[in-house]
C-alpha cells in the first residue's frame, strides 16, 4: 500500500515547520542542532515519498545520501557543543555575542 504523495508532502511540511519553529525560537545549542536535524528528516521524507510515487530509485538513493551528511553534520556539531561547553561554559546562544581570537 503506497501513502499518497498529498498526504506524505502534508506531514513532510509539518516536520519541517516544526524543526524551523525550533531553530528560530530556541537558544539552546542542542534544541537547535535538534530542529535542524527535523527539517532534514522532513526534506528525506519528501524525497522517498516521491521517488516511491514516481517509482524511481533516484530520490530514494539521495536520501540515503542526505541519511549520511546528516550524520556527518551531528558528529561535528555535538563536537563543537561539547567544546563550546568546556571552554565557555554554556550552550546558550545569547551569551556567544562576541568574537574573539
Amino acid at each position: 500500500m503506497i501513502v499518497p504523495l498529498g498526504q506524505v508532502l502534508m506531514l513532510a511540511g509539518l516536520l519541517f515547520v516544526a524543526g524551523l519553529v525550533g531553530v528560530l525560537l530556541r537558544r539552546n545549542l542542542i534544541m537547535i542542532l535538534i530542529g535542524v536535524e527535523i527539517m532534514l528528516n522532513a526534506v528525506g521524507l519528501v524525497l522517498v515519498g516521491a521517488s516511491a510515487y514516481w517509482r524511481h530509485p533516484d530520490g530514494q538513493l539521495v536520501a540515503l545520501l542526505l541519511m549520511a551528511v546528516a550524520a556527518a553534520e551531528v558528529t561535528i556539531a555535538l563536537a563543537l557543543v561539547v567544546y563550546l561547553k568546556r571552554s565557555r561554559g554554556t550552550i546558550d546562544i545569547n551569551r556567544f555575542d562576541g568574537m574573539k581570537g
